[in-house]
């Protein structure tokens, strides 16, 4: 995979939108994460090249210069380093849960001798509500913690043996063809190890599992992907080190407001009437109600702005996006004998007008049947 483009990495095209490559990210990032692989080396190897290729593509500087120059372009300083593969939003609570192992300081992943990864990822679904206005909700997860039984090795006694199946390398070779790779030892997933017997307390798991509940506090202005870091509520290794809680956000849709980053869009259906007239009507808002000025004339599609009637910035930065109000024109299914006879009226008194396409087809009409004589 090392030797693999940021796009094969997440298997896009290199034409691929911002919405593809996330949408990819995700999607490799959930199948390799340690958690759902635990003591798999090639399968972490693998989450942090996706996670460098998503933090690259996901940045439209650092992808432009990768696209240009490649790897060396960024080592060189063409592109600034983002964040991460999500928003983490974690320095934003430190001060919260300072009180749990360890303050706002980001831990290893994974101690060398621990089997399961300290730090540890859950997903939560929110209303399009809490989202923009934020909340507090209740997380509830399973946190491993190190069996003191075995010592964290899921032998009992702590006694184990070299793995007959890779000698105690960790790695077997496997010859497909004329070539041979290294994989992962499958007997004792890459540890060089084996139990002489099953601890009977974690059965051979080297953890145990408990149930847990933390409230966080979610901020207003949260949206898809954005990831909350809870100090001190992952999993705790064998030195009675805890790692961090990533709660992982996905927000329900709206049945009439549409998010696009800070900007609320909503579509407004008018009758042609009122946009011919140009009315003024009242729509509903994030915050309540707002007057829209129609222009005389106002066209299919046409939008209206409302400036800072949008989402406040997660991050305290920028203030808040607008509201973009779009018309859609609405027409008459059918009508009676007196709206057609007064239609038919009102387009007589236009005159000329009312028949643009007369004077625009007019000297094309004569030029075609210039072509047949």
């Amino acid at each position: 995979m090392e030797n693999l483009s940021y796009y094969e990495i997440l298997e896009v095209s290199k034409n691929a939108s911002g919405d593809e490559i996330k949408k990819a990210y995700r999607k490799m990032a959930k199948l390799y994460h340690p958690d759902r692989n635990p003591g798999d080396a090639t399968a972490e190897t693998k989450f942090k090249f996706c996670n460098e290729a998503y933090q690259v593509l996901s940045d439209d500087q650092q992808r432009s210069v990768y696209d240009r120059y490649g790897k060396e372009g960024l080592q060189g300083g063409g592109g600034r380093r983002s964040s991460g593969g999500f928003d983490d939003l974690g320095s934003i609570f430190e001060e919260m849960f300072n009180g749990f192992g360890g303050g706002g300081r980001s831990r290893q992943s994974r101690a060398p001798s621990d089997k399961f990864p300290l730090d540890m990822g859950v997903e939560m679904t929110i209303s399009f509500k809490e989202a923009i206005f934020g909340c507090e909700k209740e997380v509830t997860f399973s946190a491993k913690t190190s069996c003191k039984s075995c010592k964290g090795t899921g032998a009992k006694d702590a006694k184990v043996t070299s793995c007959s199946q890779c000698g105690g390398r960790g790695q077997v070779h496997v010859r497909q063809g004329f070539m041979t790779f290294a994989q992962t030892c499958p007997a004792c997933h890459g540890e060089g190890t084996m139990p002489s017997e099953k601890c009977t307390d974690c059965k051979g798991k080297s953890y145990t599992e408990t149930k847990e509940s933390v409230t966080v506090k979610v901020p207003a202005g949260i949206d898809n992907g954005n990831r909350l870091r809870v100090s001190g509520r992952g999993n705790m290794g064998k030195n009675g080190v805890r790692g961090d809680l990533y709660v992982t956000f996905e927000v329900q849709d709206d049945s009439h407001f549409i998010r696009n980053g800070n900007d609320i869009y909503l579509e407004v259906p008018v009758f042609f009437t009122q946009a011919i007239l140009g009315e003024s009507i009242t729509i509903p808002s994030l915050m309540g109600e707002l007057t829209l000025e129609l222009e005389t004339g106002t066209k299919d599609k046409q939008q209206y702005r409302f400036r800072g009637q949008g989402v406040a910035d997660v991050h305290g930065r920028g203030g808040k996006g607008d509201m973009v109000a779009q018309i859609t024109l609405t027409y008459p299914r059918r009508l009676t004998s007196e709206q057609e006879e007064l239609l038919q009226k009102l387009q007589e008194s236009f005159g000329i007008e009312s028949k643009p396409h007369e004077s625009l087809f007019e000297s094309t009409f004569d030029k075609v049947k210039g072509w047949f004589k």
